[in-house]
Parts: structure tokens; sequence; C-alpha cells
């Protein structure tokens, strides 16, 4: 059963979830950045650049958060996310060097705009 903020448990962690989570492209740049940066690291929604209305960008970190790939952090007047790390590598091994590796391919094969 999620916690009160509606975080899965490890054991609760659905590798449909997460791939279904993972298939939209902003999601998927969300989870990706964080994974560039330190395992500590909170960010707020609006950090990530997404271009989307703001019931939308709820929507994404809703998601994120329920598929177990994100934790948000209340602190009152403003929320942060962050990575899942530990919890993703203990129950989906290899899942997020997968995920940091496809954006990194990614972005060495598109080609530069002028």
């Amino acid at each position: 059963m999620p916690d009160v903020d509606g975080h899965p448990a490890i054991h609760e962690m659905d590798i449909g979830s997460i791939f279904a989570a993972l298939a939209d492209p902003h999601r998927r740049r969300v989870v990706e950045q964080l994974c560039a940066e330190a395992d500590s690291v909170e960010r707020t929604c609006a950090s990530f650049g997404l271009k989307v209305g703001k019931s939308t960008l709820t929507h994404h970190f809703r998601v994120l958060r329920e598929a177990g790939l994100t934790r948000q952090i209340d602190y009152g007047n403003s929320r942060k996310v962050t990575l899942r790390r530990r919890e993703l590598d203990d129950r989906f091994p290899g899942l997020l060097r997968l995920v940091s590796t496809q954006a990194v391919e990614q972005s060495s094969t598109e080609t530069p705009r002028r």
C-alpha cells in the first residue's frame, strides 16, 4: 500500500508501471536528468524546463511518484522531487543505467540545430 504521499513501497513497484511512466518523453527526460544528478539532489518540478501547462506537469510528476520512480518532498510552500535511486537499484538492478545510457546515446546521435 502506498504511503500517505502516494509513494509505493519497494515491493509494490511494478515494472509495467515503471515502463508506462518512462514511455512518455517528458517523464523519461525528468528521470534522465535526475540520473545525471548526485544521489541526494532535490529539484523543483519547474526546474526540468518541461514545456507543458501546470496541470499537465502535475500529472507527469504524479505518474512518476505512483510508479515509484521519484519521491516528492513537501516543504510547505514548495515541493521537491528526487530519484528513488537506491530503491530502484535494489528492485530493478540496471534499470537506471539503461535509462542513462539511452539518454547519452540519443544526445550523441541528434543533429545539431542551426
